[in-house]
């Protein structure tokens, strides 16, 4: 298995995990004042929530202009970068922002911020076309949102 992520059926998971997401719901909707308050309301411990809950989302709250951040260190040559502009595009995400400090012994470092749509099912394969590419030493998915 390539990716980190997974999408399983809920009744396949401890019930805590959908208490957690429940619990974050109460919070963001301000249903709950505090995590004490959203805790009990769905029956779950504090120290389960805090455990869980930046590992636990309900896919129904993840909105579909999603971003995704990929840090790379790209050596100073022509065409790197290009390259890997041309493997996002191939994919169907949109650059939303480039940031590339200034290289320091050939290689500088390069921080992209995806927009990807509806579809980031290919996004572990999209990674895995640029980390193959000459020119790049590192690459790395710091984020989505």
């Amino acid at each position: 298995m390539q990716g980190k992520y997974m999408i399983v059926d809920k009744a396949l998971l401890p019930s805590y995990f959908e208490k957690v997401s429940l619990a974050k719901e109460l919070l963001d909707e301000g249903k709950a004042a505090d995590v004490s308050e959203a805790v009990k309301m769905v029956g779950i411990s504090r120290s389960t929530f805090y455990k869980y809950r930046d590992m636990v989302r309900d896919i129904s709250t993840v909105s579909m202009g999603r971003h995704a951040i990929i840090s790379m260190m790209m050596r100073h040559s022509v065409g790197t970068l290009s390259s890997m502009l041309n493997i996002i595009s191939k994919y169907g995400y949109s650059v939303w922002t480039i940031t590339q400090n200034p290289p320091v012994d050939s290689k500088a470092n390069v921080v992209v911020t995806l927009e990807l749509g509806e579809d980031a099912g290919k996004l572990d394969e999209m990674i895995n076309e640029i980390r193959d590419l000459q020119g790049l030493t590192r690459v790395q998915l710091l984020g989505m949102e």
